[in-house]
Order: structure tokens, then sequence, then C-alpha cells
């Protein structure tokens, strides 16, 4: 079933975060029908650094390309800006439709971009996102692949704002919208209210984040089709990480964390050694 076909069901789609092979496979074990490629994740995971727009197309593309190696599922793929202008986000949706993408995710700041949910950033005109938007459609090989249009003005110039630009965001051919960092569930609902009839709407939980966290349940009652939680494996994994050299720096040994951790016989089953060894057989003569 393609990402298209998916939306129109009222159940809303719920597509966590994951950064590379292991985690999209992961998450594709547990049973989520769509995963989210964050640029976030990628920074904070490839690099070590914020989400201040430091990934590259490249980088971003790679990581998509290893992703769709290791699972079949509906891949969302974070866009940031476009990676510069109308002619970048063609050769952006290129590059990522190639890599397996079923949705491109493009925002309306300034290059370099930051997180939704930091403060200062800064936006293109309205105009010059919408011909972005027009671009990537143009440039894309299939209509299955999807654009989400995010538009970051509630922190900028107001909710009010953030709802005018999200209009002429579907008038250039988004198909879904992503009216990023509510600041309340009114803002929430509001924006739901305004769009829930006529295009598909994306929601961003960020703990810790401008947004109320809401469950999947809570926003499909509000009109929203898909709900995303881009960074919560790394801030999960990042804990678990720096508790497991903590214990190792402190104990010289792994036993004390043993219980926390899959051994290697356990981390083998979990990414499916033996099966695909036996796959290679196959081939031997």
């Amino acid at each position: 079933m393609t990402l298209r076909v998916r939306l129109r069901s009222e159940e809303i789609l719920v597509a966590p975060g994951v950064y590379d092979g292991l985690t999209a496979a992961l998450a594709a074990d547990a049973g989520f029908e769509a995963l989210y490629l964050s640029g976030a994740a990628v920074a904070y995971t490839r690099l070590g650094r914020p989400d201040i727009g430091l990934t590259s197309v490249t980088e971003m593309a790679d990581t998509m390309t290893l992703v769709r190696d290791r699972v079949s599922l509906p891949v969302i793929i974070d866009a940031d800006t476009g990676f510069g202008n109308a002619l970048n986000a063609q050769r952006t949706m290129r590059l990522y439709e190639r890599a397996g993408a079923s949705a491109l995710q493009v925002e309306d700041q300034t290059f370099p971009k930051r997180c939704g949910h930091l403060s200062d950033k800064s936006l293109i005109t309205e105009s010059e996102m919408a011909g972005k938007i027009a671009a990537m459609a143009d440039a894309r090989m299939s209509d299955e692949t999807l654009i989400i249009a995010r538009t970051d003005a509630i922190g900028v110039e107001g909710f009010g704002r953030a709802l005018e630009r999200a209009e002429t965001y579907v008038s250039a051919g988004a198909d879904v919208l992503f009216i990023e960092a509510p600041r309340s569930g009114q803002e929430l609902a509001r924006a739901a209210e305004h769009f829930r009839d006529r295009v598909p709407l994306l929601a961003n939980m960020v703990e810790g984040g401008a947004t109320p966290v809401q469950s999947a349940a809570d926003l499909e009652s509000l009109g929203f089709s898909i709900v995303i939680f881009p960074g919560g494996i790394v801030r999960a994994l990042a804990k678990t990480a720096g508790e497991y050299y903590v214990s190792l720096r402190e104990n010289g040994s792994n036993r004390p964390f043993s219980g926390r951790m899959f051994d290697f016989d356990g981390l083998n089953k979990t990414i499916g050694t033996s099966d695909m060894l036996a796959r290679g057989k196959r081939y031997e003569g």
C-alpha cells in the first residue's frame, strides 16, 4: 500500500523517527506502518551535532538508501529547506526519490535552518516556498511520492500567518501540511479545524519541545492524519548509552549492565544473522 492510499484511512498513521538501518529494522519489527527519517536524528547520531542545518543532502540520501535496503515500509524523509533554492529542491527530490523515499518534508525556513522547536528561526518568503513546492512536484518521478509542506511561521510571524502560509502551500501543490510547533492544545485544534477536511495534516511530537505532547488517539480525534516522533529514539538511546559508558568506566566490565543490553546471540537474533547466512548458502554452488 502506498503512503497516499494509506492516508485515505481515518486512522492516524504513527511514524517513529529512525536514523539508520538498525533503527528502521527495529521499528518495522515493532509493527509500525511507516517510518520518519529525521534530519535531526541523523545530525545527532552521524555528526554528534545539533539540528542547525549541518547535514548535507548527500548524507541524507545515503542514509535513505541504507534504510531502504533494510526495510520495505513507506519512509517520510526530512528534506529541510530543499538544501537551497527551487532548483536545489528539485535535485533533492530526485536524489531522495531514487533512494526510495515515499514522501519529502520541506520547510519554509532560510538556510541554514534550525530545529523547529528552537528559537530565532527566520523564514523565506511565502512565494519562494510556493515555488519550491511547485518545482518539487514537477521533478518527482511518481505522483505517489508525496510533498509535505512545513511552515515554521508560528514562532516567527504568529499563528494566523502560519495558516495563511499553509493555504498558499496547498495551492502550490503540497500533498500534506505540517504546521510546526503549535504552542498549545488549542493551537493544534485550531489548525486541524481549519484544514482537516481538505488536506492530510501532520503533527510533530517532540519531548520537551514547544508543543504539548499528545497521544496518537488524541491527535486523530482532532483530525490529524500523521504523527511523527522524530528524535525520541535518539533521546532514549543517548540516555542509555551515557549510562552504559559510565557503568563500563566505573566497573571495568559490562556485567553490571548486562540486564539492560543484548548479549552477542541476542543481537544476532534480532538482526537476523542466521537467516541471512542461510540465504547466502543458497547461492554457493
